[in-house]
């Protein structure tokens, strides 16, 4: 008997030790980085397939999806203090996210924008291994050499036969009925009574480098891009080009977004003197 009980002893012993272990595991996955400025709705559909809103100073981790909603800039620090800023209407996925200070071997940065745009800050590991960055988009791959850039992707226009939705409420009431589409930036053309809006962005990938350089990949080749150009990728099979000018690429965060408001503050990982409240869980 007493060797019996010994025995279960042992068996219980030995899973609480593996569910430690399962526990400590998930919870030692690596967090990315956190949201440091908001200035509307930002949701995170996480590995398990879950949903999570994103308030100011939410974590984020390897794996999660981003998208921010219409009115929304948000910007993610990472871990290695590089910054990426999403426009509205952006999915970003972080598809590996990896960094240890001493570990510079293990370094991994490898993102997809699936749609909208961003601006993005080269960090600690984009200073010491550079070829550990990738943007992934649907028509190219971007690579830093040590920079500030921005990315914007227009998807192509829809099939025939596919109702396109416009946006009248801000047209001027000298002409109420005009339909006029929205355009790329965010804002509508305006009349006489104001500047016109730059024309509407064409289907592809739209490239501004403000500082350092990139080199962007695809089928058709690859081609670096330095400080002050414009780039366009109009589809994986077409090489990247070199455009004279800004072709309309707009990234412009409200006054707001840079004094961090906008959003609730998330309970993990607040700063001192600051409020706290719960991140909440959409199933």
């Amino acid at each position: 008997m007493k060797n019996l009980l010994q025995k279960c002893t042992a068996i219980k012993a030995l899973l609480f030790a593996l569910l430690l272990g399962a526990g400590g595991a998930a919870w030692a996955a690596q967090v990315a980085g956190m949201v440091t400025h908001l200035s509307g709705p930002l949701l995170a559909k996480k590995a398990d397939g879950s949903v999570k809103v994103l308030a100011l100073r939410s974590e984020i981790e390897s794996g999660d999806t981003l998208v921010s909603e219409k009115n929304t800039y948000a910007q993610i620090k990472f871990v290695d203090n590089s910054e990426i800023t999403l426009r509205p209407g952006t999915t970003f996925k972080v598809e590996n996210f990896s960094y240890d200070e001493n570990k510079p071997e293990a370094d991994n940065a490898s993102y997809s924008l699936v749609k909208g745009g961003l601006r993005s800050i080269t960090g600690l590991m984009g200073k010491r291994n550079k070829e550990k960055f990738s943007l992934k988009t649907p028509t190219a791959t971007i690579g830093i050499r040590g920079t500030t850039f921005v990315a914007q992707y227009v998807p192509p226009p829809p099939p025939a036969g596919i109702r396109i939705e416009y946006n009248t409420s801000a047209l001027p009431q000298s002409n109420p009925a005009e339909k006029t589409p929205i355009g790329a930036g965010g804002k509508l053309p305006r009349g006489a009574d104001g500047p016109a809006a730059p024309p509407p962005l064409a289907p592809g990938l739209h490239l501004q480098v403000t500082d350092g350089a990139i080199i962007v990949t695809n089928n058709g080749g690859a081609l670096g891009f330095q400080a002050g150009q414009f780039g366009y990728v109009p589809n994986v099979n077409q090489p990247p080009v070199i455009v004279p000018s800004n072709p309309g690429i707009q990234f412009v965060p409200p006054p707001s977004f840079d004094a961090g408001s906008g959003g609730p503050v998330a309970s993990n990982g607040a700063g001192p003197g600051q409020g706290q409240s719960t991140d909440c869980i959409v199933r």
